[in-house]
């Protein structure tokens, strides 16, 4: 647990973290930083459906475009509140749009107007970080994953990627370039980036710094160990985007090992909130959970913190941007998409035991590779030697 030095609660920088609840890390930075008598609070343009609390919501789901603008107009108050702004999802309060490859299908009145939008956002977005900057705020980033990752350098330097499995909309050249320019921008204007996904740090400047997730209270989940219960084992998938997750692959993995009289029990969990999800997530025994990102995410984190092994392909080439006893500590089952059906073919034969044992080093892996405690630390040491600076 950190501790601060300061006297009093006025002598803290306010922090602010902006604009999204992608994941939730940025609302548990929040919260974590409150606990320790930082001010600071978390702001969300909008909600999503895994609904992970923020402090405020700029917009609701019933609001029309012309609202949305208005609320966000008025939401750019907060460069005169807060002192340190935590940036998210690689966006500022006015995010930014692609340009578009072609509007011959959509009419020229859906292109101006596109078009039009999003010279509004680009326009708003510079008058931000002008103001940010006249006015001295210490400005961060984290990237969390599509917000940085690129459909083309994907394709070019990973022999497994989830730029192989989308379709072309998904990364196209004209997302990738903007992508690219707003990482110059953020390079530019903040004091630390930081990655959540080790992948990212192939594209994000030199000076960008891995961050552990710290999404989940360790204080609020405890684990529930169900390996060794006298019972068909629960295997969970939880897609967050079937083609991302390699969704297809791994159902089609759980019917051949049915059809071979292989006994077990499939927790499927799709668009659910978070705090419905969890409930679901503690009476499964494991995850299989990403076959081409490279990395875990927020969901294979608190699936360990509940005592849960996963399954996830590990990309070897990104470890080098991972601390070492970290990498030699990570309990993950790697699984590939031509691997997955043998990883979880041994895992059924896997005497329980052993499950057992892979449960307990999951857990205690999160206390002490995702500790928020520790994370945070680590984060308000960068604010305060920003104003050393």
């Amino acid at each position: 647990m950190f501790r601060l030095a300061f006297r009093s609660p006025k002598d803290f920088p306010r922090v602010l973290h902006l604009p999204t609840t992608v994941g939730g890390n940025p609302q548990a930075i929040s919260r974590q930083f409150s606990s320790q008598g930082i001010y600071s609070h978390s702001w969300a343009v909008s909600q999503n459906y895994f609904s992970f609390v923020a402090d405020s919501y700029i917009s609701s789901k019933e609001d029309s475009r012309l609202m949305l603008e208005a609320k966000r107009f008025l939401a750019l108050r907060y460069v005169f509140l807060y002192d340190v702004i935590f940036f998210n999802y690689g966006q500022t309060l006015f995010p930014q749009l692609p340009r578009r490859h072609s509007f011959a299908d959509q009419g020229i009145l859906h292109a101006l107007a596109y078009q039009s939008y999003r010279t509004y956002l680009y326009c708003m977005q510079k008058i931000e970080i002008f103001l940010l900057l006249s006015l001295g705020r210490k400005l961060f980033v984290q990237y969390q994953g599509d917000d940085a990752r690129q459909g083309d350098y994907s394709l070019a330097n990973f022999r497994i990627s989830i730029a192989s499995q989308v379709n072309k909309s998904y990364y196209n050249k004209y997302s990738d370039a903007l992508k690219r320019s707003q990482i110059k921008l953020f390079s530019k204007i903040c004091e630390k980036v930081y990655a959540l996904n080790p992948d990212l740090l192939h594209v994000l400047p030199h000076r960008a710094e891995f961050l552990p997730y710290s999404s989940v209270d360790l204080a609020e989940i405890a684990p529930s160990f169900t390996q060794l219960e006298d019972r068909p084992l629960r295997i969970c998938h939880a897609p967050s985007h079937r083609a991302v997750k390699g969704t297809q692959i791994i159902l089609d993995a759980f019917d051949r090992l049915k059809s071979e009289g292989y006994c077990f029990e499939v927790i499927l969990v799709e668009k659910k909130p978070n705090s419905q999800a969890i409930n679901l997530y503690r009476h499964a025994d494991i995850l299989v959970d990403q076959l081409f990102a490279g990395w875990y995410g927020a969901l294979a984190l608190e699936m360990m913190a509940l005592g849960k092994p996963v399954v996830a392909y590990i990309r070897d080439e990104d470890m080098k941007h991972v601390p070492v006893e970290m990498y030699s500590d990570m309990p993950i089952l790697n699984a590939e998409p031509g691997s997955v059906y043998d990883v979880i073919r041994r895992i059924l034969e896997m005497p329980r035991i052993d499950l057992y044992r892979i449960a307990l080093k999951s857990r205690l892996y999160v206390e002490r590779w995702h500790d928020p405690a520790a994370i945070c630390g680590r984060l308000y040491s960068d604010i305060l030697s920003s104003f050393s600076r």
